[in-house]
């Protein structure tokens, strides 16, 4: 039998309150922290006041790739990058700081949820291992946007040069237009 070092699991707690706290889903702690499940669960409960949500992790890249996630996707991926390029940062640390940088520029309206979650960001860094996902150059302003690794990207244009029609007029946005009203 292995004996624990006290330290290490001092550390390995901290980190998992620090995932929960930017909202990490407990499949992604499972994953990230050698924690038990059960440690886990409860730690989640302590913090949160509620049990952690259920269900399957996002295993599409289909999401990354429409109109406003992308941007924000890109914008996360590209501090990840930097991060891990030229500050030496690695793993789920570089996950953590890049996500905390992107909420320093993206922060969500009050009482709403940013458009990319920390598990989403997680899952995106594991598509760009796997090779799933990449960045191309828009040839119009020449930001690095997410894109299909299997597509055909000649001629790229990202979705800020080149806005769907039906942009920002989501139901939250008429509610508010007719508010102001």
């Amino acid at each position: 039998m292995s004996k624990k070092s006290v330290v290490s699991e001092a550390q390995e707690i901290q980190l998992a309150i620090e995932l929960i706290n930017l909202g990490a889903r407990l499949q992604l702690l499972e994953s990230e922290v050698s924690l038990s499940r059960e440690r886990l669960l409860k730690l989640y409960k302590e913090l949160k006041g509620v049990s952690p949500p259920k269900g399957m992790l996002p295993f599409s890249t289909d999401w990354f790739l429409t109109w406003q996630p992308n941007i924000h996707s890109s914008l996360f991926i590209n501090i990840h990058h930097f991060l891990v390029t030229h500050a030496g940062a690695t793993g789920i640390h570089a996950v953590m700081k890049a996500y905390q940088l992107y909420l320093e520029q993206m922060p969500p309206a009050p009482g709403e949820e940013p458009v990319l979650s920390l598990t989403r960001a997680w899952t995106l860094v594991r598509f760009f291992n796997s090779a799933m996902l990449k960045l191309e150059s828009c040839h119009k302003c020449q930001g690095k946007f997410v894109v299909d690794a299997m597509d055909l990207n000649g001629g790229y244009v990202c979705g800020l040069c080149h806005m769907p029609s039906r942009a920002g007029k989501t139901k939250k946005a008429k509610e508010a237009e007719s508010q102001a009203a």
